[in-house]
């Protein structure tokens, strides 16, 4: 499953890929060598893999612990998909803010606190992990 995975990966069209791509693009045109211009990909895929092995783990022994009980899943995927969903606007808002505050070059509260994260997405990341991580404790407190 690693090189399909492997592969799968290499097809994302994110956000982040893209922007590898262009300073691949950008430090070809200067003249870097290929070999050193590969190094890029093989990092992005080494956290990538490193990050969604993580959560296959957490998600894997979440819902392993909530099959057990037909109303604990029930709840817990309730609460899965309501905190996935209010992440994914946040994500989202937080993005767009960004993109509107860098480009209009707004100044001020809002449009600050949203270029500073949009500056630190990896921070966010991390507290997406730790957010489903406690989603996950809180429920295993409650239901024990």
């Amino acid at each position: 499953m690693n090189p399909l995975g492997f592969l799968f990966g290499l097809g994302f069209d994110t956000a982040t890929e893209i922007g590898l791509m262009g300073i691949a693009t950008a430090e070809a045109a200067r003249g870097m060598p290929v070999w050193s211009i590969l190094v890029f990909p093989v990092l992005f895929t080494a956290g990538m893999s490193f990050i969604d092995t993580a959560d296959s783990l957490l998600m894997t022994g979440a819902y392993g612990w909530a099959l057990r009980n037909p109303i604990r899943k029930l709840y817990y995927n309730l609460t899965v998909t309501l905190v996935s969903a209010v992440i994914a606007v946040l994500v989202g808002g937080i993005e767009a803010l960004g993109l509107i505050a860098d480009r209009l070059q707004l100044k001020g509260g809002l449009w600050d606190v949203a270029g500073s994260l949009s500056d630190h997405f990896g921070m966010l990341g991390y507290g997406i992990v730790a957010i489903f991580a406690g989603c996950w404790l809180v429920s295993a407190l409650v239901y024990k």
